[in-house]
């Protein structure tokens, strides 16, 4: 699993992450499914499930969420109906118009990657949502929350909080690419066994902004398919199901 790629709608992304070369770059890698998550916003999703059918490369669908603490958190669905709403929330909570040309272009593409419009949001920006209510709602809708790329000096629980919360409703933390996962650096301070010890499921996914970074890192997990529901299963160690690395 890869749950953590960026398509053309983030202003941050690459233009030419569209929904056919994210699909071909995964399955090249040999990734049997990804997680569309674009700063705050689900346009694109529709576009990569249908660019995706016949692959063999499954899709789940969210977002990267942005709370008020400039806090990333990735929270993935399986309900169309539950992105929607969230959509819906995240879109009230968000102020601010995007400048193309001191942010990026925030790209809406159809499944061959055409473009058929731009998002004018401010989707870099940060919600009005603290962490505790954006996990509330994510959790409501029946969500799986993820804190993004802890191990970063910016845009992490670390770097705006300075530590994780242990009573904090995350079901896990997701490492960057450059976390060390041997075993002589598990205990170091930065390696996912360092992140390990506070109590949390560790997971690492690519966070791919540009094609080559699909699947240059992904996360191994038995279950009975690709579901949100199987992923938090997995996550929590429920019904034989575990995360493998």
């Amino acid at each position: 699993m890869d749950l953590h790629i960026h398509t053309c709608l983030s202003p941050c992304a690459d233009n030419s992450m569209t929904p056919p070369l994210i699909v071909r770059r995964a399955a090249e890698r040999g990734v049997d499914c990804i997680g569309i998550t674009d700063h705050n916003a689900t346009d694109n999703l529709p576009a990569v499930r249908r660019a995706a059918a016949g692959s063999g490369v499954a899709v789940l669908g969210g977002m990267e969420l942005t709370t008020v603490e400039e806090i990333h958190l990735l929270v993935l669905f399986d309900d169309p109906a539950a992105i929607a709403e969230l959509q819906r929330i995240v879109d009230l909570n968000l102020e601010g118009h995007n400048d193309e040309q001191a942010i990026g272009e925030q790209l809406v593409v159809d499944e061959h990657g055409e473009c058929t419009g731009r998002n004018p949001r401010l989707l870099i920006g940060a919600t009005a949502l603290p962490i505790e209510q954006a996990l509330e709602v994510a959790h409501g809708l029946n969500g799986v929350c993820i804190a993004s790329h802890v191990d970063r000096q910016s845009f992490s629980i670390m770097s705006q909080l300075g530590f994780v919360p242990k009573g904090l409703a995350l079901d896990a933390l997701e490492v960057s690419p450059r976390s060390p996962m041997s075993p002589a650096a598990a205990g170091a301070p930065g390696g996912a066994g360092h992140w390990a010890a506070t109590g949390f499921p560790i997971v690492r996914f690519s966070d791919a902004h540009f094609p080559e970074d699909i699947g240059c890192i992904a996360t191994s997990a038995l279950v009975d398919g690709p579901s949100v529901e199987e992923l938090k299963n997995a996550l929590a160690g429920r019904y034989g199901r575990e995360i493998l690395h």
